[in-house]
């Protein structure tokens, strides 16, 4: 999945997840701000690597802003995201 704009997804309330992607010219960067990033950090990004793998995102900068959304909201949000900077409509959730 090729990134072609920013896209958005999620709000910053609490139990919630707000994702910003961007294209990048390579690898895939992420900023994490987190109220549970001592404990779940680690987690969260090694979710978003995989969630970005699984949807063949190469490139990108993934600003994340977390008020302790469990993985399948992060998940959710990160898909959204991803098919909003792409301008794509065929969405996969399944998976």
């Amino acid at each position: 999945m090729q990134l072609k704009t920013t896209g958005v997804a999620g709000t910053l309330e609490s139990s919630d997840v707000m994702i910003t992607v961007e294209p990048a010219k390579n690898g895939i960067s992420i900023e994490l701000t987190s109220s549970v990033e001592k404990q779940f950090g680690r987690q969260i990004k090694e979710l978003i690597l995989k969630v970005t793998k699984e949807l063949g995102v190469t490139a990108a900068f993934i600003k994340v802003a977390d008020k302790g959304a469990i993985d399948y909201v992060l998940t959710a949000r990160l898909k959204a995201a991803c098919y909003r900077a792409a301008e794509r409509t065929d969405y996969q959730w399944e998976g």
